[in-house]
C-alpha cells in the first residue's frame, strides 16, 4: 500500500509542474469570482478588488510564492494595498485596456504582458503580469514575482506620505472608491483651495493695482479690476489640482477631478478674456471721446468696437467650448472623422449654416463700411428711430415711442433705408402755413427770428431760417417756413415754430385765412327787354 502511494506521488510530480502545487497556497483556494484567465481580466479584477477595499481578494492576483505560506495572507493584503497606490498614482488612465484579452497573452511574448515600467533612482521596475500553470492544462495570469517584490520600493517612492502614520481605520472600508484619509484630504483640499484662492487673489490685485497706479494710463487700472473673479477661480483650480495630486485618487475619481479642473481652467481663462475685451473697448471708447470733438467719428468708432468685440467674444466662446469638448475621447474621434472627410463635411456645414455665416460676414462688413452707426437717426420700414445696438446678426432700433425694432443686419446691406445722421449734423425741415393775402411777410420773418432766438434757441442750430410764399391758392397764400437742426431736434423745433406762429397769427386775425363773398344789386331790364334768364352762350368753335 505504501509503495502504491509513493508511486502515485512520483507520477503526479512528473505530470504536474512543481509550481502548480505552490501558487499562493497560503491564501487558500481563490473564490469563484476571481477571473485570471487573461492579462486584462486579472488586472481588471485586481483594480476592482482594491478599490472596493477587498485586499484579501486582490492578493489572489499576485504571485506570492516567494513568501512563506504563513505570511502570504497578511503580506498579500498589504502588498495589494500598496500596489494599488502605486498604480493609481503613476499609471495613466486606461492603460489596463491595452492589455491582451486572450488567454495566450501577447503573441510576441506569451510568458508575460507588461503594463508599464517605473523608475526609482537608477533602477527600472517593470509592472507586468506573468502566466503561471496551476494544474493540468490550466494557466492563470497574475502580477509577476518581480513586480510584487518591487512593490515596497515603489511605494516608498510614490506612495502616500501618511501611509505609515495614520491608524489602519483610515485605510479601511472605502466609500465610492475613496478611503477615509482620501475623503478627509479631498475636503481639506477644497476648503483650503477656496480660502487660499481668496487670499492670493487679494494679494495679487493689491500688488498689481499698486503697480498700475504708477503708470500714466487708466487701461491697466481697469484691467486689474477685471481680474477679480477669474483670478480667484484660476487660483482655486491650480490649488485644487495640486492638492488632489497627492491624494492618489483611483482612476475614476482622478478622471473626474482632472476633467473638472481642466474645465475650470478653461472657464477662468475665457472669463478673463471676455472681461479684457469689455474693459479694452470701454477704455478705447472713452479715450477717443475725450480726444475728439467729432461726434460722428466717435459714434463710428463705437460701432466698430461693438462689432469687433462681438466677433472676438464669439470666437472666445467657440474656442472655449471646443477645448471643453476635446477633453472627451468621443468628441476627439468625431473631430478626426470630420477632418478626414473635411470636403464633404465643410460643404454640408456651409450649406446648413449659410444664413448664419452670411449674417456674421454682414456684421463684419457693416462695421467696416458703416452705413449706420450706434446713435444714428434712421427711417427703416417706415419707422423713425435711433440705432441703439449693433450685433453680429441684428440691429436694435429704438423707435420714437420707445418701441424696439429688431432688424436682421443683412437688411441694412440689401434694402434701402434713410440715415438722417449720415453726411452731417444738420437737417432741413419745413413748416407750412396758410395765411391771408394781406399778410405782412416781413413781420412773419421778424417773428420767426424772435422765436428761434428765444424759445427755440436750444433746438435751432442757427444755420437756416427762411420764410417764402410757396404757392398762391384761390383763397389763401401757402407759406413755407424752412428750418435747420440736428436730426434729433428737428421734429421738436418744427412743432415749436408751428405752435408759436399760430399764436402770433391769432393776435392778428386779419392775417388768418378769410373766405370773402361779394354781392351786387340787380340791374332792372331796359324797356322792351323781357326779364328772364340770359340767353345760352354759343359753343366755341
Amino acid at each position: 500500500m505504501r509503495r502504491a502511494l509513493t508511486g502515485l506521488c512520483l507520477l503526479l510530480s512528473v505530470v504536474l509542474p512543481l509550481g502548480a502545487w505552490a501558487l499562493n497556497n497560503g491564501l487558500g483556494a481563490p473564490p469563484g469570482t476571481v477571473d485570471r484567465s487573461t492579462p486584462y481580466a486579472s488586472a481588471k479584477g485586481f483594480s476592482d478588488a482594491v478599490h472596493r477595499g477587498n485586499y484579501e481578494l486582490a492578493a489572489h492576483y499576485l504571485d506570492l510564492d516567494f513568501l512563506p505560506l504563513a505570511r502570504q495572507k497578511e503580506e498579500g493584503a498589504r502588498l495589494a494595498r500598496r500596489l494599488k497606490y502605486v498604480l493609481d498614482h503613476k499609471l495613466p488612465l486606461g492603460v489596463i485596456a491595452n492589455l491582451s484579452k486572450e488567454p495566450e497573452g501577447d503573441p510576441e511574448n506569451p510568458r508575460f504582458d507588461q503594463i508599464d515600467a517605473l523608475t526609482v533612482g537608477d533602477t527600472v521596475y517593470p509592472i507586468r503580469l506573468s502566466r503561471v500553470r496551476v494544474g493540468p492544462g490550466e494557466q492563470v495570469w497574475v502580477f509577476s514575482e518581480a513586480t510584487v517584490r518591487a512593490v515596497d520600493p515603489l511605494y516608498e517612492e510614490y506612495g502616500p506620505l501618511v501611509g505609515e502614520v495614520l491608524p489602519p481605520v483610515f485605510f479601511e472600508r472605502p466609500v465610492l472608491g475613496l478611503e477615509l484619509w482620501q475623503w478627509l484630504g479631498l475636503v481639506g483640499t477644497l476648503v483650503g483651495a477656496v480660502l487660499l484662492s481668496v487670499v492670493l487673489e487679494r494679494l495679487t490685485l493689491a500688488l498689481t493695482g499698486r503697480l498700475a497706479r504708477w503708470t500714466g494710463v487708466t487701461w491697466d487700472d481697469a484691467l486689474v479690476s477685471a481680474g477679480k473673479g477669474p483670478l480667484r477661480l484660476l487660483y482655486f483650480t491650480l490649488l485644487g489640482a495640486l492638492g488632489t495630486s497627492v491624494l492618489l485618487l483611483p482612476p475614476t475619481m482622478r478622471f473626474l477631478s482632472t476633467h473638472l479642473f481642466t474645465t475650470l481652467t478653461v472657464v477662468s481663462v475665457a472669463w478673463f478674456v471676455l472681461r479684457f475685451l469689455r474693459v479694452t473697448s470701454h477704455v478705447v471708447q472713452q479715450s477717443v471721446t475725450k480726444g475728439t470733438k467729432d461726434a460722428v467719428r466717435a459714434r463710428g468708432l463705437h460701432t466698430q468696437l461693438a462689432v469687433l468685440r462681438s466677433v472676438f467674444e464669439a470666437a472666445t466662446y467657440i474656442i472655449a467650448a471646443a477645448l471643453l469638448l476635446m477633453q472627451f475621447e468621443t468628441v476627439r474621434n468625431v473631430g478626426v472623422s470630420l477632418l478626414a472627410s473635411a470636403g464633404i463635411a465643410g460643404l454640408v456645414i456651409g450649406l446648413a449654416a449659410q444664413k448664419s455665416i452670411s449674417s456674421l460676414l454682414a456684421g463684419i462688413q457693416l462695421s467696416i463700411t458703416q452705413p449706420i452707426r450706434i446713435g444714428d437717426q434712421v427711417v427703416v420700414e417706415n419707422e423713425f428711430g435711433t440705432v441703439e445696438e449693433i450685433t453680429l446678426t441684428y440691429v436694435v432700433v429704438r423707435v420714437w415711442d420707445e418701441r424696439r425694432m429688431v432688424i436682421p443686419i443683412a437688411q441694412f446691406l440689401d434694402k434701402p433705408f434713410q440715415n438722417w445722421s449720415k453726411g452731417g449734423q444738420s437737417m432741413l425741415g419745413p413748416v407750412r402755413l396758410l395765411v391771408d393775402f394781406s399778410t405782412d411777410m416781413d413781420a412773419l420773418r421778424a417773428e420767426l427770428r424772435r422765436i428761434l432766438e428765444n424759445e427755440g434757441k436750444a433746438l435751432w442750430d442757427a444755420k437756416v431760417a427762411t420764410i417764402v410764399v410757396e404757392e398762391v391758392l384761390d383763397r389763401t397764400l401757402q407759406v413755407r417756413v424752412l428750418l435747420s437742426a440736428t436730426p434729433g431736434d428737428l421734429f421738436d423745433l418744427r412743432c415749436l415754430v408751428r405752435e408759436k406762429m399760430m399764436e402770433y397769427l391769432r393776435t392778428r386775425p386779419q392775417w388768418l385765412p378769410t373766405t370773402r363773398t361779394e354781392s351786387r344789386p340787380a340791374v332792372p331790364p331796359k324797356a322792351g327787354e323781357e326779364s328772364g334768364p340770359p340767353p345760352p352762350t354759343p359753343p366755341r368753335a
